[in-house]
């Protein structure tokens, strides 16, 4: 049996395009690039138990985090602090969490994460649930490199990998 909540939708303008913003009553949910595909959303939060009530956010409503994420792109911000509400897996949880502990302007490799965690084989697991972050920025799923040092995945796309590595200063970027 599903559970009705109350999701609530913010779009933002920033500097890697529209943001879509997605918050329960306890924090934030998701982020997506772009717009919400709230029929895929429904779907995944189905799969949790969750009955989404969709509220859309006007103009001169906002969310806390919107302001974070306005003052990291601006350069005065190095973390968050906003609540967040996350639903995964076990693993997904324990990949996100480590994902946090990775400095503004540092990366670490897919490897390094597993090994973080305790499950140095799941090298390729933890890249499928670094895939699957719901909260792409806050938990920065950007920092993960090949270990190689090269950029590889990003859900958004690596060019907006590079944007956000460059303006943490972990990626130089000629001009």
């Amino acid at each position: 049996m599903s559970s009705l909540k109350q999701m609530y939708v913010k779009e933002m303008e920033s500097p890697l395009g529209l943001l879509s913003i997605v918050a329960s009553e306890r924090g934030v949910c998701q982020i997506h690039f772009g717009e919400i595909n709230k029929a895929q959303v429904t779907a995944k939060l189905s799969k949790a138990g969750i009955r989404p009530q969709w509220i859309h956010l006007d103009e001169n409503e906002d969310l806390d985090i919107c302001g974070q994420l306005r003052e990291y792109f601006n350069g005065l911000r190095v973390e968050f602090d906003a609540d967040i509400d996350l639903i995964g897996t076990p693993f997904q949880l324990k990949v996100w969490k480590e994902l946090q502990n990775i400095g503004y302007g540092k990366t670490k490799s897919y490897k390094d994460i597993a090994q973080a965690i305790g499950a140095p084989k799941a090298v390729r697991a933890v890249g499928g649930a670094n895939n699957q972050n719901p909260l792409p920025i806050l938990i920065p799923c950007h920092r993960v490199i090949g270990s190689n040092g090269a950029m590889v995945g990003y859900g958004g796309g690596l060019t907006k990998k590079q944007l956000l590595l460059g303006l943490e200063g972990a990626l130089k970027i000629s001009s």
